[in-house]
């Protein structure tokens, strides 16, 4: 048997007193101790070799990848609209100019809004002698945008904006090399697909990097910025700095979904996790504290579904398992990483708080593509799901560099009516939709909450304190073939934020809205009681602030250490 020199040196040092005596082959030699401490030199002498041969290889690999990989710059699908990336202000800038007038109940808070700001522009897709390979649209490095609203002593409120990247690990590594260096590793040639997986694993210890750009969300008095493909990253919400991971104390070490959901009358916080490897899907439960993960359980999938968020309700965790999935042996076979298959199938699994994968009941449903809930609640024997669903998916959606709506199906191209292109077999956008699951029986009911023919709605929001419990509204955003069909992308990304008092509508709704003739983004608050009304504020923002994903309002009282002076 060959023994290391470091499990050597631990079989000399620490031999157990209750274990049998070992008679070291040096121990004729009698003081070992001088030979102990040449030893544990020479230990030492390995572990900066292979520090060294690690550094060498990454640099060798570093010149292959220079060498055999071309970023392409693709800046121009994105000039001419609000997906350009903007620069970092990192002071931030007191807001002058405020058409209406801020609500005088209006809550001391922020509003803050996370979204992709690729920081080496259009840099993002590679050509090279394996083909082409590109990322997502949806991707690009985290920014924070941040309306900050406090009452000063005479009662007037101040609002200050600010930006800033989310800094994690991986874009600390691009920063300090001031390149793009991770590989684009989602769509094309499959042999560049695989080859930038694996480059960057080798090189970086990590197959893609952690973006951390699609949402946010407070538990426990803390910030968190996320993307479903890595950790939480801690934010200090006044300075918008990024703290580090949040691995729950190292007790959840895998993916964290971008939407979890605080279970209503604990507060406990319920997530879940996917990878392309097994296990596929995990749970967890993490107490109301932060401090603790208090149950992880493994769905035992046989798939992985690009599974973007679950539902709670008083008793049940809720997940959806549709047919769009990541599959590593299909990419290897020549395939698509990604893929949205419309014959697959697809269904609604439910569970108790703290059940384990037997205790999972699964419902079938008609085959769909959900990535957004609305709500979920019981109803008697039924457990009911309403999300925004679609027959087929805008991920990974068009290459960069793709012509104009050419991914776009032709019943779907601009110039034809919306309700023409309408049918049951042909419906790209996503409606409210809703689902009934009865618990006894096993069967299912399924229909639109709006009608196929109505405006197409996505990122739905409602007011988070009816989450898992039944409620009346949703705030949604509807499809706009301009300006945005310019990036030939779908949906123009704003997100709505609710906020406010006892009724479910006694609050305010704010947003970042941008206006494309004019280049000037503002932020409007409006009255959820008389919602078709004018916004009662319309403020205006010192700087672009490009489409993004989800934010939250954070009122002062629930967090820590947050003083707006």
């Amino acid at each position: 048997m060959l023994i290391s020199s470091r499990e050597l040196t631990l079989f000399l040092l620490l031999p157990s007193s209750s274990s049998p005596t070992v008679m070291s082959p040096f121990s004729q030699y009698g003081d070992r101790q001088p030979f102990l401490r040449g030893l544990q030199q020479l230990d030492f002498g390995f572990d900066v070799l292979k520090a060294a041969v690690k550094n060498t290889s990454v640099k060798l690999l570093d010149a292959f990848v220079g060498s055999a990989f071309e970023f392409v710059d693709c800046s121009s699908d994105t000039d001419q609209t609000n997906t350009a990336p903007v620069d970092e202000l990192r002071d931030a800038a007191i807001v002058t100019h405020i058409h209406g007038h801020i609500p005088t109940d209006f809550p001391q808070g922020v509003y803050i809004r996370n979204g992709p700001n690729p920081r080496f522009g259009g840099l993002k897709s590679t050509k090279s002698i394996f083909g082409k390979s590109s990322p997502m649209w949806v991707e690009g490095e985290g920014m924070l945008h941040a309306l900050y609203f406090s009452t000063n002593i005479d009662g007037a409120c101040t609002v200050t904006y600010n930006n800033r990247y989310v800094e994690t690990d991986t874009f600390k590594l691009e920063k300090l090399r001031n390149k793009p260096s991770f590989l684009p590793a989602v769509q094309g040639d499959a042999l560049a697909v695989v080859s930038s997986h694996l480059l960057n694993l080798l090189r970086f210890g990590k197959p893609s990097k952690n973006l951390s750009n699609t949402n946010v969300f407070e538990h426990s008095g803390k910030l968190y910025s996320i993307a479903e493909n890595d950790l939480p990253q801690e934010i200090d919400i006044f300075t918008l700095e990024a703290l580090g991971d949040w691995d729950v104390h190292g007790a959840w070490n895998r993916p964290f979904t971008a939407h979890p959901k605080r279970a209503p009358g604990t507060g406990e916080l319920v997530t879940m996790g996917f990878a392309p490897t097994k296990p596929f899907l995990q749970v967890g439960v993490i107490s109301a504290d932060g401090n603790k993960l208090l149950h992880k359980l493994d769905l035992k999938l046989d798939r992985c579904p690009l599974s973007h968020e679950l539902g709670v309700t008083k008793r049940y965790n809720v997940f959806l398992d549709c047919p769009i999935t990541i599959d590593v042996n299909r990419l290897i076979h020549g395939g698509q990483l990604i893929k949205y298959e419309s014959e697959g199938y697809a269904r609604i699994g439910i569970m108790p708080r703290y059940g384990d994968a037997d205790s999972v009941q699964w419902f079938t449903v008609k085959p769909n593509c959900t990535f957004h809930i609305i709500n979920c609640f019981e109803d008697d024997d039924e457990v009911v799901v309403w999300g925004s669903r679609a027959l087929a998916s805008a991920i990974p959606g068009p290459q960069p560099g793709s012509k104009q709506f050419e991914w776009f199906p032709a019943t779907f191209k601009p110039g034809k009516r919306m309700e023409d292109s309408i049918s049951e077999d042909q419906l790209l956008f996503h409606r409210p939709y809703e689902w009934r699951l009865n618990v006894p029986s096993g069967d299912v009911k399924e229909r639109f909450l709006t009608g196929p023919n109505h405006f197409p709605m996505e990122f739905p929001m409602i007011n988070e304190a009816f989450t898992g419990v039944k409620n009346k509204y949703c705030y949604t955003q509807v499809c706009h073939w301009d300006p945005s069909s310019a990036s030939a992308l779908p949906w123009r990304a704003k997100h709505w934020d609710f906020f406010g008092g006892v009724d479910e509508d006694d609050g305010w709704i704010i947003t970042f809205v941008h206006h494309q003739d004019t280049g000037i983004s503002q932020a409007y608050i409006i009255d959820a009681k008389n919602f078709l009304n004018e916004p009662v504020a319309k403020i205006t923002l010192p700087c672009r602030v490009p489409d993004g994903f989800h934010g939250a309002f954070i009122p002062i009282p629930r967090l820590n250490k947050i003083r707006l002076d």
